[in-house]
């Protein structure tokens, strides 16, 4: 009786306790959709402008409201980590395919998307980092240059 006690006080504390669990399980089900990750990121961007406009606005005024600022910066942050997210768990580790070192031509568009994809990564890092417009403008440049390089030929369908 006293193991299936410890079990089922086991079990509940698992099941209460679990790790937030993210949508997209990196299983090829094939529902997912890329340009509605692009679009994602895109709102992601625009949510960190708005964020870094508030705190400049909320932070020049002369009675600050630290509770505003803590939350448009807490918002600034949870976006970023959106994007490193969608980078990293769904185009890193999914969508962008090694390729033979054979064939130089898909090897450069290969390497071209990792360091775009990359060098997003490190501007969403940033944008926690700091309120400086230009890493909001950098991480859009980026995502149309990798937009570009990811959907570069029809051929280049990317399937689950």
């Amino acid at each position: 009786m006293k193991k299936f006690l410890a079990l089922t006080i086991l079990s509940l504390i698992c099941l209460f306790y679990l790790p937030k669990v993210y949508s997209h399980c990196q299983i090829p089900c094939g529902i997912y959709n890329d340009e509605m990750r692009f679009s994602m990121i895109e709102e992601n961007i625009l949510t960190i402008e708005k964020s870094i406009m508030e705190i400049k606005k909320l932070s020049g005024e002369p009675d600050k409201n630290y509770n505003q600022i803590i939350r448009w910066v807490l918002n600034k942050e949870k976006h970023a980590d959106d994007i490193a997210h969608l980078v990293t768990f769904y185009f890193l580790s999914q969508r962008i395919k090694p390729v033979e070192e054979k064939d130089p031509e898909s090897q450069k568009n290969y390497l071209a998307k990792l360091s775009l994809l990359h060098e997003m990564l490190v501007y969403a890092m940033k944008a926690k980092q700091t309120a400086d417009m230009s890493v909001v403008e950098r991480l859009r440049s980026l995502l149309k240059s990798f937009r570009a390089a990811y959907f570069q030929k029809e051929a280049d369908k990317h399937t689950h």
